[in-house]
């Protein structure tokens, strides 16, 4: 018994063994997997004293295997190895996968480590967790340098001050090191790191990394440097970024390197921010008017998308005067993602500017971007209309763009006849049921016809949102006598969109409506020659018994004529009818027995 129960125990350890040496990467991935649960089963101490030794020693594997042994040993693994007293053994095999030559793993193993730091005690942290950190530090492989950057961060505030001494001189090592690709590291993770310094640790070293890193020949390395700056104008008040930073700023949005001015314009919102108001109004102002005029595109698209969160940090009167004259330039972007990116923040403006100036300055901008050859940039004023509703009013919003909204109704490109389909029931709110039938109600309909099915498909569920809005009333007179009519059309695609329309809208609308006008129509199409129209009927038919069948009205409906017309189905020649019409059968049963 006993050597059967050594046998027992020895499994776990011994199946993971093999399957990890095994040459198929499959069998070796699903081993590592499992891993937590064989942790379990052989016990915190042996996971502790075999498991782990064994994973430290299996770093020589398919990238693919360490990616998710690092993963898994980041997700609460000190569980399995005796809790958060035992968790620093984690950081064995740990350290070994932040040093392999891939980045994804590296980084993987990084993330583990810091979520294992978490949970260590300030003890753990000196006697185990900083010991690795120099070691990674100083590695002789840059990419060990590279990964340790971002495990200061964690445990700077959970050190003693002559810890924290040592962590800013190795923090600072990295910005100066050799490599680009260290330097590059410490540049992504400054910001993080300066979160945790105190205000004259910020100034004294904080700043000198910064600059260092600010100033480096690599522009791969000086574009990571744009989120430190927000993160340390954070850190200062108004008057200390005035001193300290105001030249950094200066270089980063005028950088040689456009994909430093990207960032910078990319964040632009957010530097502007932290750095107050004042020296928005001094300083940015302008150099935010450079970007928006930057000879590279994809700047000019990151300064467009900061457009109304950097107005409301100006005066109505500055915003019009220094802002919307680019605006208007880049409305005629010769970039088309230019001008896609203006129509998404465009609207944004007229809260800002209000009723008067919105009319007068940016009114003629949209009808423009609506009117605009790319499919994006339409789609992108469309679906933002809202703000500027809620400032000019919905009568000058009609008679100014609702041409070119119904032009757009008819664009070849579905993607913004589909766009204009989701923003009628908004519109149809805010224009008014007399309105709505003048100008919008035969487009709604003609969209039924559409070639392209998810037009179809939006707009049945616009004529649900419509009742929803106007009154099934609404629905009786406008909707149903011309959904029923097409139900007749020589075009199966119609009689097709037909039964659609109704197990779309008749949820919304009444008992009286099914019976009298919808039911002997839907009934009709059930013997159409079309199999795809004949299983649609069944499903629609479902819905209106278990929409109404639990009232009177509606179980009298199905037992006399939706429960016989199943039936029928059921029985019919085309295989997919008759799985449908089975379904439909037992669910209308159900409502109405039930």
């Amino acid at each position: 018994m006993d050597p059967a129960l050594g046998v027992e125990e020895v499994a776990p350890i011994a199946l993971l063994m093999d399957e990890l040496r095994s040459e198929d990467v499959q069998l070796r991935l699903n081993a590592i997997h499992r891993v937590s649960t064989i942790a379990l089963a052989l016990g915190p101490d042996r996971a502790r004293e075999e498991l782990i030794p064994f994973l430290q020693d299996s770093v020589d594997d398919e990238d693919e295997v360490l990616l998710a042994l690092a993963d898994e040993l980041g997700k609460n693994f000190e569980e399995y190895i005796g809790g958060n007293d035992h968790a620093h053994v984690l950081l064995g095999p740990l350290e070994n996968l932040s040093a392999v030559e891939e980045t994804l793993v590296r980084d993987k193993a990084a993330e583990s480590i810091t979520k294992i730091a978490a949970v260590l005690s300030p003890q753990q942290i000196e006697q185990y967790y900083i010991p690795l950190l120099n070691r990674l530090s100083h590695g002789e492989w840059f990419t060990s340098r590279t990964s340790s950057a971002a495990l200061y961060a964690p445990v700077y505030a959970k050190v003693s001050p002559a810890v924290q001494d040592e962590l800013r001189k190795g923090f600072a090592a990295l910005g100066a090191d050799d490599t680009p690709m260290v330097r590059r590291a410490a540049a992504k993770w400054l910001g993080a790191f300066a979160k945790n310094l105190s205000k004259q640790h910020v100034l004294s070293d904080g700043l000198t990394i910064y600059r260092r890193l600010q100033s480096d020949d690599q522009d791969s390395v000086r574009l990571l440097t744009v989120e430190d700056l927000v993160a340390i104008a954070q850190q200062l008040s108004p008057a200390e970024v005035k001193e300290q930073l105001l030249k950094q700023i200066r270089q980063s949005v005028t950088d040689k390197s456009w994909r430093v001015r990207y960032m910078a314009a990319n964040n632009f919102n957010a530097l502007s921010e932290a750095v107050g108001v004042e020296l928005v109004r001094e300083e940015l102002v302008n150099h935010y008017v450079q970007l928006l005029k930057d000879n590279e595109a994809e700047v000019r698209t990151a300064a467009a998308g900061q457009i109304p969160g950097f107005s409301k940090l100006l005066e109505p009167e500055v915003v019009i005067a220094r802002i919307v004259p680019y605006v208007r330039e880049l409305c005629q972007d010769s970039s088309q993602h230019v001008r896609a990116a203006l129509a998404n923040q465009i609207t944004g403006l007229a809260p800002l500017l209000g009723h008067a100036p919105t009319i007068e300055h940016l009114l003629q901008l949209f009808l423009h971007l609506l009117k605009d050859e790319f499919p994006e940039v339409r789609l992108n004023i469309i679906s933002k209309l809202e703000q500027v509703n809620e400032v000019i009013g919905i009568q000058l919003l009609a008679d100014n763009l609702l041409p070119a909204i119904v032009e757009l109704a008819e664009d070849k490109s579905w993607r913004v006849r589909q766009a204009i389909i989701e923003y009628i029931p908004l519109l149809a709110t805010q224009l008014g049921r007399v309105f709505f039938d003048e100008q919008l109600a035969n487009l709604c309909m003609s969209w039924l016809g559409d070639t392209v099915y998810s037009i179809r498909e939006a707009a049945t569920i616009n004529l649900k949102k419509l009742t929803e809005v106007f009154s099934v009333e609404w629905a009786r007179t406008q909707i149903v006598p011309k959904v029923v009519n097409m139900g007749s059309h020589p075009n199966y695609l119609y009689r097709m969109t037909t039964v659609q329309a109704i197990g779309t809208i008749a949820p919304s609308l009444d008992i009286d409506i099914i019976r009298n006008e919808i039911i002997d129509a839907l009934l009709h199409l059930a013997t159409d020659p079309i199999p795809n129209i004949r299983f649609n009927v069944a499903k629609s038919l479902e819905i209106v018994a278990t929409t109404y069948g639990k009232t009177p009205e509606g179980k009298e409906l199905a037992q006399s004529k939706i429960v016989p017309a199943l039936e029928e189905l059921k029985a019919d020649q085309d295989a997919d009818v008759r799985y449908f019409a089975t379904i439909a059968s037992q669910r209308t049963l159900a409502t109405i027995e039930g």
